[in-house]
């Protein structure tokens, strides 16, 4: 959930348009197939922990038709993170552990840093990681790359398509 009031928020917003779709997919063959879904967003300097608040601010913010879309549902769970992944100082790692969850489906914002930091954290807690290429959205498209190449060949994070992620389980 963004508000995509920032230095880079233009170029992650354009991006996050043309990537919307498959974000959309990813998130409703999850849905549909029983996996959970679990959003780990900034805090935004903010302490209080407050989720919908977020949520909220989002949708009422740049690209809230977007957010709307992909906004969580009940039953989604939903942690706020400091730092760029979404295991550092996060209970997500509790919360995986307890689900048994193996593999992380990961997508959102932006590639070449939040995800492909929070791709690193879950390979090193012993995850298995697929990256959903096309549900990520990046601030720059050259760094996206680097990073996509950097998850394969260094860190062993497998990159899909959004459309195969029913292959992914």
């Amino acid at each position: 959930m963004n508000d995509f009031r920032h230095e880079d928020g233009e170029q992650l917003l354009a991006s996050f348009r043309e990537r919307h779709s498959a974000l959309i997919t990813a998130l409703e063959a999850a849905r549909a197939t029983g996996i959970p879904v679990i959003y780990a967003n900034d805090n935004q300097g903010v302490w209080d922990g407050d989720g919908p608040g977020q949520v909220r601010k989002a949708l009422e913010s740049l690209g809230g038709e977007l957010v709307a879309a992909i906004a969580p549902q009940e039953g989604d769970r939903f942690v706020v993170k400091p730092r760029y992944s979404a295991f550092d100082h996060t209970p997500l790692d509790i919360i995986l552990r307890d689900l048994e969850v193996e593999r992380i489906l990961l997508a959102g914002a932006a590639t070449e840093a939040c995800v492909v930091q929070t791709a690193v954290d879950a390979r090193e807690k012993g995850f298995k990681v697929t990256v959903l290429a096309d549900a990520c959205a990046t601030t720059d498209e050259r760094l996206e790359r680097i990073a996509f190449e950097y998850l394969e060949e260094v860190v062993g994070a497998r990159l899909e398509r959004a459309q195969s992620t029913s292959r992914s389980q």
